[in-house]
């Protein structure tokens, strides 16, 4: 019986340095020793007595006579164990480990030695709309009356994207998909009205990097109605400089759709993951 932590299972050797001998008496130990008697010397297989054969101090060995060529020589390091542990079955914590991050039931251990949290399916999901109509005659960026969906039974998955005059900045870094569907309606025909994406990477100058058109044909006396449907996958390295917009282009004047209680004219926004 006995008190304290059990010991852990240990293997002990002793070092041992083989010696390229010659015609001298001085050679340098591989670890420093206090004196002779701490490691056993043999030459041709024969134990030297210490301190008449040799003496030793820090890692100096010095032979009483000198060796030649064709000797074997070796010594043992009596002082100097080399031990391997192997620790107890469910002995080692997470205090014991040196990686970096926060260390609990949420996160686990990667390659990098770092804790990281467990990131499972999704993370953002979320949509915004139109909430009134208006009239464009040319491109017009929609800046305005802008609302996440919030009618009963829609939702939104995260936190979110935010919104300002029209720009949309997002929530965390990431691959997204950027989903814009316009609704459109003109009393007679127009050759096209096509949604627009526009991305920019450095919080200043805009690039239109997705746009889909549509033509609308009055066939009745009512006014004509449809709607264009354009998507980007944004990679959203620096939540401060990666943002986007969207704008509508018709060719002629064309109405377009908004409503506060459905998704006409709408952004849908997904983390598809990181970037």
């Amino acid at each position: 019986m006995y008190l304290g932590n059990q010991p852990a299972l240990s293997y002990t050797s002793f070092a041992k340095q083989d010696f390229t001998t010659s015609a001298t008496t001085s050679y340098v130990l591989d670890y420093p020793v206090t004196n002779e008697n701490e490691i056993a010397l043999f030459i041709n297989f024969v134990r030297q007595e210490p301190t008449t054969a040799y003496t030793a101090s820090g890692t100096s060995l010095t032979l009483t006579s000198a060796t030649s060529a064709s000797d074997d020589m070796y010594a043992i390091f009596l002082g100097k164990a080399v031990q391997t542990v192997n620790p107890p079955a469910g002995s080692v914590g997470i205090s014991q480990l040196s990686a970096t991050g926060t260390k609990d039931s949420t996160t686990f251990l990667r390659g990098d030695n770092t804790f990281t949290t467990v990131v499972s399916g999704l993370t953002v999901a979320d949509q915004w709309r139109l909430t009134t109509s208006f009239s464009a005659t040319s491109t017009t960026d929609i800046t305005s009356n802008l609302e996440r969906v919030d009618t009963s039974g829609q939702g939104t998955l995260g936190t979110g994207m935010t919104e300002s005059s029209g720009i949309f900045t997002f929530p965390s870094t990431g691959i997204y998909l950027v989903n814009f569907t316009s609704g459109i309606e003109k009393n007679g025909d127009i050759r096209f009205v096509r949604s627009e994406i526009y991305v920019t990477i450095n919080n200043s100058t805009y690039t239109k990097i997705a746009h889909n058109g549509m033509f609308l044909q009055q066939t009745l006396s009512n006014d004509a109605g449809g709607n264009s449907i354009t998507q980007s996958l944004i990679d959203v390295t620096d939540t401060s400089n990666v943002k986007v917009k969207f704008a509508v282009a018709p060719d002629g004047t064309a109405t377009i759709r908004g409503s506060s209680t459905l998704n006409d004219t709408h952004m849908t926004f997904i983390r598809l993951g990181d970037t």
